[in-house]
């Protein structure tokens, strides 16, 4: 199992760092390699991170180690994502590339979200997850959302493009893993009901009312509760 996991996530890596090199959302680095450093130490605000000194670069600067351990999915949604971007591998930095480990549970979910700056190439190591995306308004206002969806089993992968909302959901009564690769060293998360009912401060629940077109007693509710963030 161990050999097979380790070659899936060399795929997906190759596979990701292939779309990088002509649909990256992250600019081209200009250098072979721009080693972030701590923003708190830099009066330097970049799109992006502050390079260090090529000459104080060290191997361990691109080296992540600890995706072999599974996330802790005691959570309400049953799921952990285990990010590595520039974050977390300072090396990352201009290279448009980074990489997630997912942990679900047994019905865990890694509920709908977006990466507004990336494309996530996502393959199974793991269980069955029942995966999705829904595509942008149609021109035809007549027409819904449309949705594609797949039952994914060990070695199978799946795309959700850029920006568009997409989720994965354990369908089966065992843990399930599955490894991602990202098209940007920092691709961003925003998890929908987070960002609607979890805001802070809080979004008029006038404009919630009238755009779900339910109760304020609903909104109220939903705005009421504690929204997890699993990354």
């Amino acid at each position: 199992m161990k050999i097979v996991a380790l070659v899936s996530l060399t795929a997906i890596l190759v596979v990701a760092s292939f779309a990088t090199l002509g649909f990256a959302s992250d600019p081209s680095p200009l250098q072979d390699f721009c080693v972030a450093v701590n923003d708190a130490k830099s009066a330097v605000f970049v799109n992006g991170k502050v390079c260090k000194n090529p000459n104080m670069v060290v191997a361990e600067d691109f080296l992540f180690r600890g995706l072999n351990k599974p996330g802790n999915t005691s959570n309400p949604l049953g799921s952990r994502v285990t990010p590595v971007n520039v974050n977390q591998l300072p090396g990352l930095n201009t290279l448009g590339i980074s990489a997630v480990r997912i942990d679900y549970a047994p019905n865990g979910l890694n509920p709908p979200h977006t990466h507004p700056r990336a494309t996530e190439i996502l393959v199974v190591l793991e269980g069955t997850l029942y995966v999705g995306f829904v595509i942008s308004n149609p021109a035809n206002p007549a027409l819904k959302n449309k949705l594609f969806t797949k039952y994914l089993y060990p070695g199978d992968i799946f795309v959700f493009p850029e920006g568009l909302i997409h989720f994965q959901f354990n369908v089966g009564k065992t843990n399930a893993v599955a490894f991602a690769g990202l098209s940007s060293q920092n691709p961003g998360v925003i998890t929908i009901a987070n960002a609607v009912f979890g805001s802070d401060p809080s979004i008029n629940p006038v404009v919630l009312t009238k755009a779900f077109q339910v109760e304020k007693n609903i909104i109220d509710y939903l705005q009421a509760q504690f929204w997890w963030n699993i990354d």
